[in-house]
């Protein structure tokens, strides 16, 4: 009877020690990161994660991981659905050099969400080097949103959509400033992988101090773009305000405000360029169709520029006076 109870012990101690890992590495659908939590912990409330790559292995498919502190939580790869909010205790952040700040890399079902999220880069640190590359890259997934999020001082670009499969992607009251030093960045670039479609909305947005605001580019060949800009303002580029420069390039730009261009304030050079209510002032030139189509709605005010540009085709059907 006695060895009977002596393994009958064992077997409960057994049992209890497999079953505790389990329950330790589970994940969560809410998950927490303070900038004096310890990624050894299970980024609970009670004991929070240090960084944001630290929490993401914690947390479920299509949870969300959100601050109690203000802080930089450091580099990232998302590679599955997912929240990050910023803003619960404090301003939540990224902070990197020579790296870009979150890489989205999904599944083609994924959804990623970003908001509340402080991007910064250190371009303009007085170096010369050792910048953060994109503040976000999106590699792949279903779709991307990112709202009330800045990103700042990054070397390539603000924001680069580059997916490798047929994505959306949503951009709100997010201010882009400081970024791009190649003639080939933007505050936001838009170039999917080859036969790949895309479809972008920007709106009230900001972006400032760039080497190109908005850049479709669409190089891969074979890509179906669809773009708008909403309610948005693009000044101080020192190329171009807005690009286009993909031939399936189909992109709007309603009601927003492009100044200060050292180039263009808007160009297509293949595909469609729609303008509708804008603002073209104070740039070099105000408009220009180097190929592609370039049209109205014939309610812009375009002018104070160096050349006010190309004029510019009515939307079929349409019968304003104004450029």
């Amino acid at each position: 009877m006695r060895t009977l109870l002596i393994r009958l012990m064992f077997f409960a101690v057994g049992s209890l020690i497999l079953y505790q890992p389990t329950a330790a590495y589970a994940q969560a659908t809410r998950t927490w990161v303070s900038g004096v939590g310890d990624d050894a912990n299970p980024c609970s409330r009670t004991a929070p994660c240090k960084t944001w790559a630290g929490a993401i292995s914690k947390t479920a498919p299509a949870g969300e991981i959100d601050n109690l502190d203000a802080g930089g939580f450091g580099a990232v790869t998302i590679t599955k659905s997912i929240t990050l909010d910023g803003s619960t205790g404090g301003q939540g952040g990224v902070l990197v050099a020579g790296t870009n700040g979150i890489v989205v890399a999904a599944g083609s079902n994924d959804v990623v969400i970003l908001k509340n999220i402080e991007f910064a880069g250190l371009l303009g640190n007085g170096t010369g080097s050792g910048f953060g590359l994109s503040g976000i890259a999106f590699n792949s997934g279903a779709a991307l949103i990112i709202e009330n999020c800045a990103i700042v001082g990054f070397a390539n670009n603000g924001i680069a959509i580059t997916p490798s499969n047929n994505s959306k992607v949503v951009i709100r009251r997010t201010r882009i400033t400081n970024t791009a030093t190649a003639t080939g960045n933007a505050a936001i670039l838009i170039n999917p992988g080859s036969g790949v479609n895309a479809s972008v909305t920007i709106s009230d947005s900001y972006m400032e101090n760039q080497i190109n605001g908005v850049f479709v580019n669409g190089a891969g060949g074979g890509n179906v773009i669809n773009a708008q800009v909403l309610n948005s303002v693009i000044t101080s580029s020192s190329n171009n305000g807005v690009t286009v420069a993909a031939a399936n390039g189909n992109v709007n730009v309603i009601n927003t405000q492009i100044s200060y261009s050292n180039n263009i304030g808007a160009v297509v050079g293949s595909g469609t360029l729609t303008l509708g209510g804008d603002t073209i002032t104070n740039n070099v030139t105000g408009v220009s169709a180097a190929g592609g189509t370039l049209q109205s709605f014939k309610n812009n005010q375009i002018t104070s520029n160096g050349t006010n540009g190309t004029p510019i085709n009515a939307v079929p059907g349409n019968s304003g006076t104004l450029q």
